[in-house]
């Protein structure tokens, strides 16, 4: 990045209006994220069509997905601290390097899913359900998911570069161009349209593989041609320790923050399983809907970030409380639209994913209990996100792994086992509560150690 490029967007992060700048630097990656909600949703609707076991199986294999998700994103996170902190410290070689590096890392992860995906797919999915024709459907989903996961790493990582240098439309392009391009292919694959075989489960697997792919060649592109603030070359691309452990200590607590989701969604899949595998669907497809509530959010916990951390660095006291709270006002409203859909269309919601009358049975309750967790979710993401962006991301952590791990999973459990099924939904707005007094605590001690004595 030049001087001058460097010197504009720091006036700008300082100076700019705080609505104008949350705004400007969150639209494109809430947009990238609606998309990628959108086609959440639209391949489990069509997955549906099968059969409801089919749509079982793909909820049952979304953890591990999710695990997938959460090593390629959390080691991009490593990188792009690396990244932009030596851009910002006018370290040319090293930039070069850590970018060079990303790409072999990118590799070893497609590695280790490899071997993970001939391995352990089985075991993974009996851990969850003894169903045959459910764990045939899984195996053959995750397999080609894990299996030829290439494409998904190497976008991820081309796509962090982009962010790191500050090219988050080219970034929001890859993304989008890589999910409608899954969209279109879904049915022509599933159902065998214009003289393509009908796949099925796999055909749904292999629309994924190939909107990765889409997104990687893009990614490729963009970097190659309109990414000139970093350098390729093959004899860049072996990490060595330094490097590596730079990358590790902020990837690692990124990785099992987001991994902590895979290991409640598979206990509470086993719970739920051991009712009805229509359960284990409504919360497959209540996972799918809820992402169209909660990526914005995240887009917005993207713009707000680097704000609040340079904001951080210049001591300007007010323009971190001023982001901070805007954010919360703009993740509450949304949260409460989200919360307004689920308790007055819980139905229609779950008729997009072709529910029988048993599934909605089950799912209508489902929906309108959980999604009172939505009044306090919104709260909770971006004062988490602030924990980060002020360099503290052991406080997000902890507040994931008491939300997820010590409260829904016990209480969810207990609930099971003392009122039943209906029952196991309170588990979620439980949770939810628990999170805001958490994390208060934790602002309130951030702010009286980090923010009160800034100017």
């Amino acid at each position: 990045m030049s001087s001058a490029a460097a010197e504009t967007r720091e006036n700008r992060m300082g100076t700019m209006p705080v609505r104008k700048l949350l705004v400007s630097m969150s639209i494109p990656m809430m947009i990238s994220m609606l998309v990628q909600a959108l086609y959440n949703i639209v391949d489990s609707a069509f997955v549906a069509q099968i059969n409801e076991n089919a749509l079982s199986a793909v909820s049952l294999a979304f953890p591990m997905q999710n695990f997938m998700i959460a090593v390629g994103t959390g080691t991009g996170v490593g990188v792009n601290a690396l990244l932009s902190k030596s851009l910002g410290a006018k370290k040319q070689e090293l930039a070069d390097k850590t970018a060079n590096v990303s790409l072999f890392l990118a590799g070893m992860n497609w590695l280790f899913f490899i071997v993970a995906g001939l391995l352990f797919t089985g075991v993974f999915l009996r851990g969850q359900t003894d169903i045959p024709e459910i764990i045939g459907y899984g195996t053959t989903y995750l397999r080609i998911c894990m299996l030829c996961s290439f494409g998904l790493y190497m976008q991820f990582a081309f796509e962090r570069l982009l962010q790191a240098t500050g090219r988050t439309v080219y970034s929001m392009v890859t993304q989008i161009a890589g999910a409608v391009v899954n969209i279109i292919m879904d049915p022509i694959l599933i159902f065998g349209l214009f003289g393509f075989p009908a796949l099925g489960v796999a055909g749904a697997a292999i629309a994924t593989i190939f909107g990765q792919f889409v997104g990687m060649t893009l990614g490729v592109y963009f970097n190659l041609k309109k990414n000139t603030d970093i350098h390729f070359s093959l004899k860049n691309i072996l990490p060595n320790r330094l490097i590596l452990k730079s990358i590790y200590t902020v990837a690692i607590p990124s990785i099992l923050m987001v991994s902590i989701g895979s290991v409640m969604i598979f206990f509470l899949n086993r719970i739920l399983a051991g009712f009805t595998t229509t359960a284990v669907a409504v919360f497959g497809v209540y996972f799918k809907l809820q992402s169209f509530i909660f990526m914005p959010i995240f887009g917005l916990n993207n713009g707000m970030i680097p704000i609040i951390a340079y904001n951080y660095g210049a001591r300007n006291r007010k323009r971190i409380m001023d982001t901070a709270r805007m954010s919360i006002i703009i993740a509450v409203s949304i949260m409460l639209l989200g919360l307004a859909a689920f308790q007055l269309f819980p139905a229609q919601l779950l008729l997009l994913f072709d529910a029988s009358d048993h599934m909605l049975e089950i799912g209508v309750p489902a929906l309108r209990l959980i999604s009172l967790s939505f009044l306090f979710a919104g709260y909770c993401i971006i004062v988490g996100s602030v924990f980060q962006a002020l360099g503290n991301g052991m406080y997000s952590l902890i507040t994931s792994v008491a939300r997820q791990l010590l409260c829904i999973l016990p209480a969810a459990w207990i609930f099971a086992e003392v009122w039943g099924l209906h029952a196991v939904w309170y588990s979620f707005p439980l949770a939810e509560i628990i999170s805001v007094v958490l994390s208060t605590i934790l602002f309130k001690r951030i702010y009286d150690n980090k923010i009160r004595n800034l100017q």
